[in-house]
């Protein structure tokens, strides 16, 4: 290591990755503005918030979660061109009032981590 390597990391620091509390949050803050999966709730992080990554682990053990608390609905849709289903997830109508206030945390940390920079 070097000073410089020391400097190089405060300006281009590396990804922070979303725990599962925090990916629970941003997986709502999305499926309240319409249905998605996997892939593209990973992609849209990274597009939306580029200093964060979602690893599917703790991705998939976030919806794991939501899915048995009842708070999402998790369903199969076959996509033309796709060799194999997609699993398309939704927030369950009498969930979203808590998956609101679920998604205004995420908000609030994003907002809040983006100050302290």
């Amino acid at each position: 290591m070097k000073f410089d390597d020391i400097y190089q990391f405060f300006q281009d620091p590396p990804p922070t990755y979303l725990n599962k509390e925090q990916a629970v949050c941003y997986v709502l803050a999305i499926l309240l503005q319409g249905e998605s999966y996997g892939t593209e709730l990973i992609g849209r992080l990274e597009r939306d918030y580029s200093t964060y990554r979602l690893s599917d682990t703790v991705l998939y053990s976030a919806l794991k979660f939501l899915e048995e608390t009842n708070a999402i609905a998790g369903y199969w849709q076959k996509v033309e061109g796709r060799g194999r289903p997609r699993r398309m997830y939704q927030v369950h109508p009498e969930w979203r009032t808590k998956a609101h206030e679920l998604a205004n945390l995420w908000i609030a940390y994003i907002h809040r981590d983006s100050q302290a920079m």
